[in-house]
């Protein structure tokens, strides 16, 4: 990491663990001021001290609120949209995989509120304030898990049939879609989109299970899992790296641009999933 980041404001969700800590950190020790979301305010705490301890930088404070509820997305844009100096860079990184169905305090089912709509609206919220620091950036974070999903624009949330994998699969790939349909509506606006694989990372993703899933998992990790460092190396890429600068609508892996899976490219799935995305947030309504 040797691309300066003062004098930046980054908002990053999911920060309280994994290759979202991990992020924060490198960019706050790059010099970014650093906004974090975080459900619990005893981690939120905990992070801020960390990342003041590992990096000198004390810069960094937490904002309250529940990503997976619409009111709870607003609440962290209002408070972002507060904040003095505005945003350059927001980097979605939160997500889950849920091994049973639920759904949220909205009624929505939890794996395509958190993991999709959440940084649908938020990044919409926020676009405003991005646009004023540009050029600005949105970091989304999907997977390779969408190479083998399907939009299944008849049952969203596995109302008829649930599965977690294919739920995940879905909201990563609903993730790429999302993210170049931004990139092309923020085309000549100074605010670049681009998404990334981490790779398959040994953290605390899944550990909101139990049972043969979060054993699964943690087997899985054990095995093949590659360190948060090196998951996170991405995000922090696409965060600050000049070398990325104004490029938008890509999908990068290992800090090189790739090709996501033709379902990820069908301008008509963008088209479809942003329209049923601004009815269920309500984003379009300004509210």
């Amino acid at each position: 990491m040797n691309e300066s980041m003062s004098g930046k404001t980054v908002l990053i969700t999911g920060a309280t663990a994994g290759i979202g800590r991990v992020t924060a950190r490198e960019l706050a020790a790059a010099g970014a001021r650093i906004l974090f979301v975080a459900r619990n305010k005893d981690k939120a705490e905990a992070t801020r001290e960390w990342i003041k301890q590992q990096t000198g930088n004390a810069l960094a404070e937490a904002i309250i609120g529940d990503l997976s509820s619409r009111e709870g997305v607003r609440s962290v844009a209002r408070a972002a949209n507060a904040a003095e100096g505005g945003i350059d860079v927001l980097v979605n990184n939160a997500g889950a995989v849920f091994s049973h169905r639920a759904e949220s305090v909205d009624g929505i089912e939890m794996t395509f509120a958190l993991n999709h709509l959440a940084p649908f609206l938020l990044t919409n919220l926020l676009l405003d304030a991005l646009k004023r620091r540009a050029p600005s950036r949105v970091v989304i974070v999907s997977s390779d898990a969408h190479t083998r999903a399907t939009m299944n624009f008849d049952d969203l949330e596995g109302r008829q049939r649930y599965r977690a994998w294919t739920a995940y699969g879905q909201s990563k790939l609903a993730n790429l879609l999302f993210t170049y349909e931004l990139a092309r509506r923020l085309d000549g606006s100074g605010v670049t989109a681009n998404a990334l694989h981490p790779g398959f990372v040994a953290s605390d993703f899944g550990k909101n299970n139990s049972g043969f899933m979060a054993w699964g998992i943690s087997m899985a990790q054990r095995l093949a899992g590659i360190t948060v460092e090196e998951g996170a190396r991405t995000s922090v890429y696409l965060a600050s790296s000049g070398e990325v600068k104004g490029v938008s609508g890509k999908y990068f892996e290992k800090c090189k641009v790739r090709e996501s899976a033709p379902a990820s490219r069908d301008p008509e799935s963008m088209k479809r999933l942003w329209e049923i995305s601004e009815r269920m947030t309500g984003v379009s309504a300004g509210n």
